[in-house]
């Protein structure tokens, strides 16, 4: 099968020693940290959280109250300068004898919010979850809604378009962008300053522990999406005896050997696999698309289209690297197949106005997207050691190009500033609890998730004794819960409600494919 000749290839790259973290930036869970966040979690239990009105600039509805946490910037120095992070809530709407807590989320990133996720109790899938919990979101360390949020660069230079986004890079295009990536590194260094080093996740499952606290809560109750996944599991190795119920989803491979460089090459093969069921739907829909009948022939549509992007960008703004931004949330998301597909189609026949729409950088956004970009940034770069010379980063994407090409040097130049990073870097947790340590835990995984693969989600259940996987099987949306599959959402509500899971597995089918949008 193709899947397992791509990850075949990809096992057999020559991937060189990744740059030793120095003696100074231990794995970081040493006394000194366990007594900071000690420290801190008792204060935080003590002072609580004063919930009123959200600041004005969420621009959240009244249903929603929010207030601050302090948490200490260094764990190893609780009584050094903390940093404020924005939590939301919105209390259980059921009796208050059914009352179970707070459960608290987090979407991912390094570097998303979950400020708005309260209002995710309005839904249908998420009704009976809210009527027991209160439902709280928060901004990590670093993300705009906390205090002192991360940048790197002016936002308005973030948001410039148009953009390359070579497939296979010249010596020259190589070169700008090592350019690029040095300065990017400096800004991130320049900005932040001796704050740098401590964007990380194991101080993210650290804040984690506080949040707990200060919710007064003895046990956590936590479901975490994607990079959400990874500090959790740090979360539940450094704390398991405070975890309550813990949900995993679409999973980050929790190997220390995989984070985060080898980790990134193997999303890039995923995504390859994910591109082809997006061109195999398009060319399913050749009636309403007629972008041809084969997976091949819709690749040459959208190849074409690039190659006439770097000539004459679409709109004065939309070029190669907008076009490949815009169809790689369709690697990650079903629910964008048909408005990608109409865009692609209609500027084939010569009416750029959809594409011009969908991937042109937008202004009001360019603040929230280059802090994420920061704080992605600075947490992988300081988690992990990275290959400090370039040429092992060309030889491996090099190689990994010729099978995974949709991804692999757009990927590879997004995390290329790690290669010249100025803090230093840590050591990842072995991650893992033993047998009865840790309650049974919830994991949930899309077969075919491009963003955290499959085997991510099998690892983290070898490493989690008693944990249980429930699979969407043939499917590919990231992130499966409480997103409308009936199945999934049934095991994460019963879990969520009485603390039962599956046993060690379960499956359930995939959600329908999208629906195509005719042209006419």
């Amino acid at each position: 099968m193709r899947t397992a000749a791509l990850y075949t290839t990809v096992g057999s790259l020559v991937l060189s020693a990744l740059a030793v973290a120095p003696a100074a930036a231990r794995e970081g869970r040493g006394p000194a940290e366990a007594r900071g966040t000690a420290i801190a979690a008792a204060r935080a239990a003590s002072a609580g959280i004063d919930f009123a009105a959200c600041p004005e600039e969420e621009m959240l509805p009244d249903s929603l109250k929010c207030g601050t946490v302090k948490v200490p910037l260094d764990y190893a120095e609780p009584d050094g300068r903390q940093l404020e992070l924005t939590v939301s809530r919105t209390p259980a709407t059921g009796p208050a004898e059914d009352r179970q807590g707070a459960f608290v989320y987090n979407p991912g990133g390094p570097g998303a919010s979950s400020i708005t996720f309260p209002m995710a109790g309005e839904l249908p899938e998420w009704k009976e979850i809210a009527e027991a919990y209160d439902l709280v979101g928060y901004a990590p360390r670093g993300v705009n809604g906390s205090s002192s949020p991360l940048s790197c660069q002016d936002p308005s230079a973030y948001t410039k378009g148009p953009t390359d986004a070579p497939v296979h890079p010249t010596q020259a295009d190589k070169e700008r962008r090592i350019a690029r990536a040095r300065a990017y590194a400096r800004g991130c260094a320049e900005h932040a300053g001796d704050s740098l080093r401590h964007y990380t996740s194991l101080n993210n499952a650290r804040d984690l522990d506080v949040l707990r606290a200060a919710l007064g809560e003895p046990r956590l109750t936590f479901m975490g999406a994607s990079y959400g996944t990874y500090f959790g599991a740090l979360y539940a190795t450094l704390f398991p005896t405070h975890v309550r119920r813990m949900v995993f989803d679409s999973v980050v491979d929790p190997d220390p050997e995989q984070i985060w460089y080898r980790s990134n090459m193997g999303q890039s093969v995923a995504f390859e696999r994910r591109w082809e069921d997006f061109r195999r739907w398009v060319a399913k829909h050749d009636d309403v698309y007629r972008l041809g009948t084969t997976p091949e022939a819709v690749g040459k549509h959208y190849d074409a289209v690039r190659a006439e992007l770097a000539v004459k960008p679409a709109g004065g703004k939309v070029g190669p690297g907008q076009l490949h931004g815009a169809f790689l949330s369709a690697g990650y998301y079903d629910d964008y197949w048909a408005m990608r597909a109409t865009a692609l189609s209609e500027y084939v026949r010569g009416n750029p106005e959809p594409l011009v729409a969908q991937a042109s950088p937008r202004a009001v956004a360019a603040k929230d997207n280059e802090n994420a970009q920061a704080v992605y940034t600075a947490v992988e770069c300081n988690d992990a050691p990275w290959p400090e010379d370039f040429a092992v980063w060309d030889r491996d994407h090099t190689e990994l190009a010729r099978v995974a090409p949709f991804e692999a040097w757009d990927n590879a130049f997004t995390n290329l500033p790690c290669a010249f990073w100025p803090a230093p870097r840590q050591r990842p947790l072995e991650v893992g609890t033993r047998w009865g340590v840790l309650p049974p835990v919830l994991i949930l995984a899309a077969e075919r998730d491009a963003a955290t693969p499959y085997r991510g989600a099998l690892e983290l259940r070898r490493r989690l004794p008693g944990s249980s996987l429930v699979t969407e099987r043939g499917a590919g949306t990231h992130g499966v819960g409480g997103a409308g599959n009936p199945c999934v959402d049934e095991h994460l509500r019963r879990y969520l409600l009485t603390g039962e899971v599956p046993g060690r597995s379960a499956d359930c089918a995939a959600r329908p494919e999208p629906n195509a949008v005719s042209l006419d």
